[in-house]
């Protein structure tokens, strides 16, 4: 009974929802999360210290205003968290250049600009200036990409996804799509080969062995309801040793003797040749053009270095069909992401994409210009940080191209290491990453590491910042 009293009183005690809307906390959150979302929050608040008391986990002490500081408190820092939902900008000091939970390729500064000024309002969308009439939406993209690969004709979609699926339906949802068993793969976020072409209404007919596929064994299935023969880019996952596949103009000549569509689906694929980065493996758009493709698809936000779409290439005949399917109207791209895509193109176009461009910039960068940037960021860090409970140390790594792009591509590195000697590696990590901008870094050995490869120059002060605020300051530098 007295415990059951002592609970009653405190009840008493707790704010009201109004009450704790109108401290100095609830006030300089208002703007930020606004009234509605700010009420909801304090009724958890308050509801949560109701559910406390009840359960007898607070002191028997208690006073209104202890309570009302505790719920100021916990106001403040469910506020706190609710600012660091949503998209938010990060440093990726992984050395991951296409990291797919944090959004892939970043943008060129043209390409930002193009968002920002000159499509983020009213703009030119599907309308034409000089005439004055309707234009076509996404004209200028489709007409680089025509001269950037070559091909007839072009088209944009909302994903690579998406460009399979429409392929795949509109020119064999009526009949077969032969694919080698070697490329029925899974690619990052659920993207499976059958699962594509089973929601496309196309049969698929598997062609044959998983390391091991002739040209003979495409010749020997094609019937009357063949429409379709598809290659797969493997992307990340590779069959290595007794292996064998025909060429991509093997293919074409089979297709076009038997009056059949040739098309590849080149996952990343590229407009430039980046064996110089140990990624001569990822197909040059051009190339497949030339070697007969009929139509080819790719992703706009891996190595080519834009925003989240699916480009199409091909011939004209084959893109038109697609462009006046009604599933293209689903698929189709909006007007940020065009802007984006249209700004990246001109640099490709213009011959500056390694200059322009932060992937490929990043794919770029030497390991001795990366060690440079490494030495002066942790003399910066020692001389702006007196006492020495933070270890900092310079190693050798390797860095990753990620998005599904170059597996077997680990460009050599140079990491800087931390540890702290009070701090675990895991709680160094926590504390960046809730700084902000939040710092992404990874661990092994113990030790919390950053990989500037993926860390833009101007970004550098930002992440001098959160190294000393967040890991109780004052480097050793270690040999």
């Amino acid at each position: 009974m007295p415990r059951l009293a002592t609970n009653t009183s405190a009840l008493r005690l707790l704010p009201s929802v109004d009450q704790l809307l109108r401290t100095e906390t609830a006030i300089s959150l208002r703007n930020l999360v606004g009234l509605p979302r700010l009420t909801v929050i304090a009724r958890t608040v308050t509801g949560e210290m109701r559910a406390r008391i009840l359960a007898c986990e607070m002191s028997d002490v208690v006073t209104r205003e202890t309570l009302l500081l505790q719920a100021e408190g916990r106001l403040r820092e469910v506020g706190a968290q609710e600012s660091k939902t949503g998209i938010r900008r990060v440093i990726n000091a992984t050395g991951v250049i296409l990291h797919t939970n944090l959004g892939r390729a970043p943008l060129s500064q043209f390409a930002r600009a193009a968002v920002v000024s000159e499509a983020a309002g009213y703009c030119t969308l599907e309308y034409d200036a000089v005439s004055g009439s309707r234009g076509r939406r996404g004209a200028r993209v489709e007409e680089l990409l025509i001269e950037l690969t070559g091909a007839e004709d072009a088209l944009v979609v909302n994903n690579c996804a998406a460009a399979a699926l429409l392929i795949l339906c509109v020119l064999a949802g009526d009949g077969e799509t032969l694919v080698s068993r070697g490329e029925l793969v899974e690619i990052g976020g659920d993207f499976r080969v059958p699962d594509v072409m089973l929601n496309s209404g196309t049969h698929m007919i598997e062609v044959g062995t998983t390391n091991r596929t002739h040209l003979d064994d495409y010749r020997r299935v094609i019937t009357e309801r063949t429409r379709l023969i598809m290659r797969v880019h493997p992307s990340n996952y590779r069959i290595v040793g007794f292996t064998t596949s025909p060429s991509l103009s093997e293919l074409a000549e089979l297709a076009h003797e038997e009056k059949l569509i040739l098309f590849e689906d080149a996952g990343s694929g590229v407009l430039m040749d980046l064996s110089p980065y140990e990624l001569g493996d990822e197909p040059v758009i051009r190339d497949s053009i030339f070697e007969g493709a009929d139509v080819v698809s790719f992703s706009g936000d891996k190595l080519l270095g834009a925003t989240q779409s699916g480009l199409i290439v091909g011939r004209r005949e084959i893109v038109s069909r697609l462009r006046r399917h009604s599933l293209y109207r689903a698929l189709r791209v909006d007007k940020l992401t065009l802007a984006a895509l249209e700004a990246t193109l001109e640099s490709h176009r213009r011959g500056t994409p390694l200059q322009d461009i932060p992937v490929l910039q990043m794919l770029s960068l030497s390991r001795e210009e990366i060690e440079l940037r490494a030495k002066n960021l942790t003399e910066t860090l020692s001389q702006r940080s007196p006492d020495l409970r933070l270890i900092i140390a310079i190693e050798e790594g390797k860095s990753a191209v990620g998005g599904g792009s170059g597996p077997a591509t680990h460009p050599s590195t140079v990491l800087i290491s931390l540890q702290h000697a009070s701090l675990s590696a895991d709680e160094i990590q926590r504390r960046l990453r809730l700084s902000s901008p939040p710092v992404i870094a990874r661990i092994a050995d113990g030790k919390v590491l950053i990989d500037l490869r993926t860390v833009a120059l101007a970004e550098e002060p930002e992440l001098l910042d959160a190294i000393r605020d967040q890991t109780g300051q004052t480097p050793n530098s270690a040999p």
